[in-house]
């Protein structure tokens, strides 16, 4: 039995959980992968095996189909999101799939509430300038008393939110799929995009759906606050990249901090590289240690219970 593993932060872990695999006679496959790999590319190498362990990668049909007409049985998507699998291929095609939810609330948050003191009292300009030679003493602002909106209200999102009441800040949450926030006090529940022009900050942390898609957009952006701060720890194409650069440059949004974006990695030539008030992550907001031990040791047993590995 054969096992393709493609998600990066697995994929730097990986040696902690070889012997999972040689204990039950499993050969592992564990190719060099920076964010995801190409559909061509898995067009040849998961009919080889008979489980997959999915990451950001195109799981489409076409993948899927091939799989099946190979030697694949089961697959599971590692992390939360899934707006790149085509969980209804695998039900036509009945290849069992599942992914592992809930698994990086707090490590996301970190990151989240990390980008929102760095964008207010400009960290990451500091550190260039120092590095530079120069000595800068720029004015940031304070956090107590600002109001964030924040795009999601799931696992991630709540626990952003815990982080930004105890910094003093005002949120506004929304979230369709939640009707209440009386788990999270202090949190306001309202329609997008009601109460953007109050925020300081808009910070991201829903997944991607064809609703979600580009809700930060253009006309967004122009009802909110002259100097707004941006934060995307979600997915990318939840921003409308082409409006946000537009935004930057007109001075509409002060800056931004983006763990994710519409293409990974950021491409080359992209104007957001230009703009001198940005920070960026690699989508790596979830990718701690513990976070993956815990995450890849469940992708694991969900697997190898498809596949009948006792």
């Amino acid at each position: 039995m054969k096992v393709l593993v493609t998600c990066p932060p697995m994929l730097g872990m990986i040696d902690s959980f070889r012997p999972i695999f040689e204990r039950h006679g499993i050969d592992l496959t564990a190719p060099k992968v920076v964010q995801t790999m190409s559909v061509e590319k898995l067009l040849k190498i998961v009919p080889l095996h008979d489980g997959w362990i999915i990451g950001d990668d195109p799981a489409t049909r076409e993948v899927f189909s091939a799989g099946k007409q190979g030697n694949l049985k089961a697959a599971v998507k590692w992390g939360i999101g899934v707006d790149n699998v085509d969980f209804a291929a695998c039900k036509d095609l009945e290849i069992p799939i599942v992914n592992t939810p809930n698994m990086f609330g707090n490590e996301v948050a970190d990151i989240a509430m990390g980008y929102v003191t760095a964008l207010a009292r400009e960290t990451f300009e500091i550190d260039r300038a120092v590095r530079a030679g120069e000595w800068p003493k720029p004015r940031g602002i304070s956090l107590t008393e600002k109001t964030v909106a924040l795009v999601g209200f799931g696992d991630i999102g709540k626990n952003t939110a815990k982080r930004l009441l105890a910094a003093g800040m005002q949120v506004i949450a929304y979230d369709p799929s939640v009707q209440s926030a009386a788990d999270v006090s202090g949190v306001k529940m309202v329609q997008w995009p009601q109460r953007i022009e109050e925020a300081d900050f808009i910070v991201v942390t829903c997944s991607l759906t064809p609703t979600s898609k580009h809700m930060v957009n253009e006309e967004v952006l122009a009802l909110a606050k002259q100097g707004v701060r941006v934060v995307n720890v979600g997915r990318g194409p939840v921003i409308d990249e082409e409006s946000l650069i537009a935004a930057l440059q007109s001075g509409k949004v002060y800056s931004a901090a983006l763990d994710v974006f519409e293409v990974e990695p950021l491409p080359i030539d992209s104007q957001l590289r230009n703009h001198p008030h940005c920070v960026f992550g690699s989508h790596n907001a979830s990718n701690t240690s513990d976070a993956v031990q815990r995450t890849s040791e469940i992708a694991i047993e969900k697997l190898f219970s498809f596949l009948g590995v006792k």
